[in-house]
Parts: C-alpha cells; sequence; structure tokens
C-alpha cells in the first residue's frame, strides 16, 4: 500500500487453538497405531518392510523373468496398437482405391460376355434357349417382395444391418466346415449379399479373351477361394457399401447371379422356369429362384423338379421363421408348389436347337454378344410324338440293361425339319451327342431307291425285267465279288419293282452297273447325301456312310417330286427389340435331280415295299405311304426311311460302339418305331394320296427265253441304243433352272 515505505510487515501467524502452555490433548491409541504402521517400538528404531506380504523376497531371476515380461506385455501392446492402425489406414486405402474404380450401379446390371438365343417353333412359341439369358434389368424395388425377402432369408438375413462383412456369419461358416471335416475356408463361406456381389464382378476385373481361353475359365478364377482372395473380396465389399445403397447392391446381385439353364438375373430364371416376370412370382416360385443360388445346376428345376421342390421348402421354412411369411402363407406356399412353364416342362427340342445353332453363323449363335431371337420349323407336337414313339417301342421290345441307341428325324417335303431325336436320352442337356446328325454309319438297302432313280430317269420302266441270278465280278487289285440275297435265293427274272420290294441285292448291283456308277454317285449327291460313297460295284448295297438327317433330306426329295433338298431348321433370325430380320430362309428345295415321271414311278415302287414287301410292319391304316428298310452288313446297322403326302420320316438303330445288333433289321424295330411315329403325328390330319403312278394291276417279270449252249440272258435291257440317254441324264442333272 501507498506510504508503507520499506519497513517490514510482520509475519501472518494463525491464532493458537490452545492456551499458551497447555499440551495438545492426545488421542489415545495413536501413536501406538503409528508405530505399528512404522514398524517400531517405543523408543526403538523402524523396521524394514519386507519385499512381499507375508512372505520373503523373490529371488533376483524371478524379478528379472518378471520385468521382462511386463516389459514384453507392454511393447506388444504399442505394436498392436501402431500395427492396428496401420492396418486400418492399409484397409481405407485399399477401400478407397476400390471405390474410385466402381462405376455407377447401371453400369453393372448387364455385363455378359456373351448374348443369348432363343429359339421359337413354327408357332412362334419358345421351345429352347441357349447362351447367357439375360430377361431385362430388374431393380430391387421393381421384383416381388417375395422374392426379395427369399432372397435376403437365405442368402443374408443382416444385410441391411451389416457393413458388407459379417465377422459372425464368418465365424459360423468356420465352425460348420471344420465340424464337416473340411478346411476352414472349404464349403460355407459366410459371405454376405455384399461379398457375393463383389465375387460376381469380379472385383472389377473384366473378361478379357486374351487372358481367359473361355467365360467359364475367367468366372473358376473370379470364384477361387484362398485367403489372399477373401480379403480382397471384403475389402471391395466395404467400398461398395461406401458407394452404392443397400438396394443398389442387391439390385446388381438380382441382375447378374447365374441360375442355371443359362440364366443370368432372375428375371431370365422367371421367364426360364416359370414364363412369367420376377415381379409376379409366388411365395413359392420365389423361394424356388433363391435355392438356386446355392448351386444352380443341382437345384435346377429342369433338371429334377422333386429336388428343388424340396429346397425351396426349406427357403419357405427360412422366411416363416424370419417373419417374412405368416404360418398360413407358409403352408399354403408348401401345399402348392411351384410348377413349371409349359415350355420349361416339355424340355423338348434340344437336339435340334443344338443342330439349328451349328447351322447358322456362329457370330450370331454361337459367339453371339447379342441376345438374338431364331424362328425355326420345329413342331413341339411332332417332337413328343417322335419321343414317346420311341420310348413306348423299346420299352416293348428292349430287354432290360440294352445299350441299343435310335434317331429319329421328321421333316416336310420341302426340307423343314420337325422334329429331332438324337438318342434315347430324350431329355438331355445341350451339347449332347447327336446321332442324327452326327452319326455317319453305312446305309445298308436303304440307298438302293437312288440305284433305281437313275434307271427310272435313264429310260428304264418300273414293269422292266432284270435277272437275279449269281454274279461274280472281277475287281481290279482285289478278290472277284459274288454278292448274295438277303435270303439267300435266287428268283430268275424279276420286275424292278419286285426287285426293289424284297429288296434284292443282286438286281440291285446289276442294274447299278449297267446304269454306270458314276451316274449313281451323281444322282445320290444331287439328292443331297454329300458322304463320300463307294467307287465299287458295292456301291448299290448300301456301304457308303451317311447320316440320318442326310438320308431323310434325300427321300424328301423323292416325295416332292424329284428335285433335292436341303434340310433346314432356320426361318428366320434377328435381334431382340428389333422388327426386320437380319436373316430367312425361304425353303430348301434346290435343283430338279429326276423327273416327274421318273419320281412318281419310285414313288409307287416304294409304295410296293410297304403294301408286299419288307416294310409291311409299318402300314399306316387308311393312309398311303412309301417306304424302304434298310440293314446293314453284319446287322451293324438298321434304318427304315418312308413318307406319306403330309410328312418324311427316318429312324437308325444301332449302337455306338458299331457291334451288330442281335435279331434286328430294318424291317423290325425301325418300321415299328416309324410307326408308332407317323400314327401320332398324322392324328386329326386328314388322309392324302400319294403323288405316284398307279398301274392297273402289279407288274409281272417277262421270263427270258434259254436252252442248252445259248449265252445267258443279258443282265438288263437298255434303253435309247446309241448312248443317247447319257445326254439326256447330263441334261437333266444341268440344263434344267433352279426351282
Amino acid at each position: 500500500m501507498s506510504g508503507s515505505g520499506n519497513r517490514k510487515r510482520p509475519p501472518l501467524v494463525a491464532e493458537r487453538r490452545y492456551p499458551k502452555g497447555k499440551a495438545k490433548p492426545a488421542r489415545p491409541g495413536l501413536q501406538a497405531a503409528r508405530r505399528r504402521n512404522a514398524g517400531t517400538k517405543p523408543g526403538g528404531k523402524a523396521k524394514r518392510r519386507p519385499a512381499r506380504r507375508g512372505g520373503k523376497q523373490r529371488p533376483w531371476p524371478v524379478r528379472l523373468l518378471l520385468a521382462a515380461l511386463r516389459w514384453s506385455l507392454r511393447l506388444s501392446f504399442r505394436l498392436a496398437l501402431r500395427g492396428g492402425a496401420v492396418l486400418l489406414l492399409l484397409v481405407a486405402l485399399a477401400t478407397g482405391y476400390f471405390y474410385t474404380t466402381l462405376p455407377p450401379a447401371t453400369e453393372l446390371l448387364d455385363a455378359r460376355a456373351r448374348g443369348s438365343v432363343t429359339l421359337l417353333d413354327r408357332n412362334d412359341r419358345v421351345f429352347a434357349w441357349r447362351g447367357e439369358q439375360f430377361g431385362g434389368q430388374i431393380t430391387a424395388d421393381t421384383v416381388s417382395p417375395h422374392l426379395k425377402n427369399a432372397i435376403i432369408a437365405t442368402e443374408d438375413r443382416r444385410f441391411y444391418r451389416h457393413i458388407g462383412i459379417s465377422p459372425r456369419g464368418i465365424a459360423s461358416a468356420i465352425r460348420i466346415n471344420l465340424a464337416e471335416g473340411r478346411g476352414p475356408l472349404s464349403g460355407n463361406g459366410g459371405s454376405t449379399i455384399t461379398q457375393q456381389t463383389a465375387k460376381l464382378l469380379c472385383l472389377g476385373v473384366p473378361y478379357d479373351p486374351k487372358r481367359w481361353q473361355s467365360e467359364a475359365d475367367y468366372e473358376a478364377d473370379c470364384r477361387r477361394g484362398s485367403l489372399w482372395r477373401k480379403i480382397k473380396e471384403a475389402v471391395y465389399a466395404l467400398a461398395m457399401e461406401a458407394r452404392y445403397s443397400k438396394d443398389e447392391i442387391l439390385t446388381i446381385y438380382l441382375n447378374r447371379a447365374f441360375l442355371g439353364a443359362g440364366a443370368r438375373g432372375f428375371e431370365a430364371a422367371s421367364q426360364r422356369y416359370f414364363g412369367k416376370s420376377s415381379n409376379q412370382v409366388t411365395p413359392a416360385e420365389a423361394a424356388m429362384l433363391a435355392g438356386l443360388l446355392k448351386a444352380p445346376s443341382r437345384y435346377a428345376p429342369t433338371r429334377n423338379l422333386q429336388r428343388a421342390r424340396d429346397r425351396a421348402n426349406l427357403i419357405i421354412g427360412l422366411m416363416e421363421e424370419q417373419g417374412y411369411l405368416s404360418a398360413s402363407q407358409a403352408a399354403e406356399a408348401r401345399a402348392n408348389p411351384a410348377r413349371l412353364s409349359a415350355a420349361a416342362e416339355a424340355r423338348a427340342g434340344g437336339y435340334f436347337a443344338d443342330w439349328v445353332m451349328e447351322s447358322g453363323p456362329a457370330f450370331l449363335t454361337r459367339n453371339t454378344t447379342e441376345d438374338v431371337i431364331i424362328r425355326t420349323t420345329f413342331d413341339q407336337r411332332i417332337q413328343n410324338a417322335a419321343e414317346e414313339a420311341l420310348q413306348k417301342v423299346l420299352d416293348e421290345r428292349l430287354k432290360e440293361g440294352s445299350k441299343v441307341q435310335a434317331a429319329i428325324v421328321v421333316m416336310s417335303a420341302d426340307g423343314a425339319v420337325r422334329a429331332m431325336v438324337g438318342g434315347r436320352r430324350l431329355r438331355g442337356v445341350a451339347g449332347q451327342f447327336n446321332r442324327a446328325i452326327q452319326a455317319r454309319r453305312q446305309t445298308g438297302s436303304a440307298f438302293k431307291p437312288f440305284v433305281y432313280a437313275t434307271a427310272l430317269e435313264l429310260g428304264w420302266r418300273y414293269d422292266d425285267t432284270i435277272i437275279d441270278e449269281p454274279i461274280t465280278i472281277e475287281i481290279p487289285g482285289s478278290e472277284p465279288w459274288s454278292p448274295h440275297n438277303y435270303d439267300k435265293t435266287f428268283r430268275g427274272p424279276v420286275t424292278l419293282t419286285d426287285a426293289l420290294r424284297l429288296s434284292l441285292n443282286i438286281p440291285a448291283v446289276r442294274l447299278a452297273r449297267a446304269v454306270g456308277l458314276d451316274n449313281v454317285r451323281t444322282v445320290a449327291g444331287e439328292f443331297g447325301i454329300r458322304s463320300d460313297l463307294a467307287d465299287g460295284p458295292a456301291l448299290a448295297l448300301g456301304v457308303s456312310e451317311s447320316t440320318l438327317l442326310e438320308m431323310t433330306g434325300a427321300y424328301a426329295g423323292i416325295l416332292n417330286g424329284g428335285s433335292s433338298v436341303t434340310p433346314y431348321g432356320l426361318i428366320e433370325l434377328r435381334l431382340q427389340g428389333e422388327s426386320e430380320p437380319l436373316m430367312t430362309q425361304g425353303g430348301g428345295i434346290g435343283e430338279r435331280v429326276i423327273t416327274p415321271a421318273s419320281a412318281e414311278q419310285l414313288i409307287y415302287m416304294l409304295n410296293q415295299v410297304v403294301e408286299r414287301g419288307t416294310g409291311q410292319r409299318a402300314r399306316l391304316p387308311g393312309r398311303e405311304m412309301a417306304a424302304k428298310t434298310g440293314t446293314t452288313q453284319g446287322a451293324r446297322d438298321a434304318w427304315f426311311l418312308g413318307f406319306t403326302a403330309d410328312y418324311v420320316a427316318g429312324v437308325w438303330l444301332g449302337h455306338d460302339d458299331n457291334s451288330p445288333l442281335s435279331g434286328v433289321t430294318g424291317g423290325g424295330l425301325p418300321a415299328e418305331i416309324w410307326r408308332e411315329t407317323m400314327l401320332r403325328v398324322h392324328e386329326g390330319l386328314p388322309s392324302r394320296p400319294l403323288p405316284m403312278l398307279r398301274p392297273s394291276a402289279p407288274p409281272v417279270a417277262r421270263p427270258y427265253e434259254t436252252g442248252p449252249g445259248t449265252p445267258p440272258p443279258p443282265p438288263e435291257p437298255r434303253r435309247d441304243p446309241g448312248g443317247r440317254f447319257i445326254d439326256d441324264f447330263l441334261k437333266a442333272l444341268f440344263g434344267r433352272p433352279q426351282r
């Protein structure tokens, strides 16, 4: 304060609580307690506190070990904190990197490397799919709520609550895998829908045909389950969760999931299996579709409907348990299981569809990157007729365990193929061995009509006579050849009609040599038999190989009046959404091979095969037909080919390993299969007459006059002496305009 100067201030002293000269009252026992705590006795010195309460001090090695342990724990804790921080930083950086690479969700809905092909029958109904079918873009908001709930209940019940990964789900999956004797990452993966979507996107790696041999290899690489792959998948899932909303992730998943039978996405699968959009599916149908996610091939309803329904019932239980379905809704779904659409249930036309895909341009069929629609000649009713007929006859006539195979082709006279059965496994998947188009087998006597067609075109008549007597032919560079008939008998003079009706071998060989083997090869080739034909006289007996499709097409040429036929199945090809076709096919009739008059005679001769010859077991009541049987040497192949005024059909029977058939000829089982097929094919159709010659009476052979010392009669009467028939033949082949 002012005016105080340097004068010292007296120290501040607290007021005494007790009067001067009086001692502070002692608290009883306090000093004793202090002495006890200090370890001293009254008047004594303080004792040293022992290192351990109630015991001796630890030895120095123990103290050193404990100190080292405490130091290690503190160091580990610090390292863990720093390592965790570094790991979090790396995850954040990786997540950020993937985040920057993710495009808008709408660009990820359809990234197929291949397009799809939808095949329509002659009535514009879908009967088959090829490639990767994509039904169109759908969203989590547009699909049926039942489908959305079924997927979440099955694949990821905490989808809307996690951040892209589920530690609880991973731990549960590892526990299940170990309990079932698998590796921790084998089998159940515990992946969330987000992680599954990351896998479908292949972690953002696009398909590169230079890196992978096929799309299947690419997808197999994307599905690898290594630990490092799982870590990248989890990081990618975190990035997706940061980039997209939950519904956007679910939308990508709905559009990209593979669901069997070539279906990509739930819209394509719904259309494929149920013939309806994914926004219309019932709880039972939704459960079946969701069940495909576990194993699309195994649980595809087109492969095993009951297995697919059992899986769907399991998912209905999950939906009920999680509150997506009431007890009554779940009971109704179980009582009314999902049913396949008519096209999916039929599963017909697999062999036919494969053939059309092979016959079309590869860039628009097998390797298309577009979605293509193909209209075809296929008839589902006729296909079912052929399949049912084959099954009926073989079930009744073959022994259990028989490995006999069969094929059937049905077409119209212009070559439009209506049905094709490529083997006994009728409900086969795409890509099976198709015996109707891939098996080249000897044709046997089914080839003989082309020998007679050549003769008729060169001036012979149906009632001309030829000799059925033993013959030996010298073949340069080989042993002499003596053909014989099937029954080892000889009939002397026979008409051409009877020779074909009874399928006699010697008259066929004589006739082929008379008209010229080169001419026979030319006629057969012009009728559509493209295979290499034999050079020697055995050509007449069908030692050359051909396919059932070629042979059936050649017989169609006989029916249509003698013009060549190219079997076809594709009518029109266009891109999905476009109205103008990219290519069309108007018919398979080509150039004329023989005249209508020759064709009428040949049809009559083939009609007699059925009426009075080797093909009688195939007769159709109340309907005219013409046909020819065929059995190869050693009975390794049996054929029956024939036609009515409406349809042509061919049947082949044999073993894939070319071993002999037991007691089977063309006039036996093949004829029965042909008859059963055509009975069903012609149901409801009026009977129409064949375009054939109609003589007043069957032809009769004219006997040859022979006697002692007379040379044997000529093997055949020549027409048009001087060789003019060759000129006429060449003119008929090459001088007529194309139809």
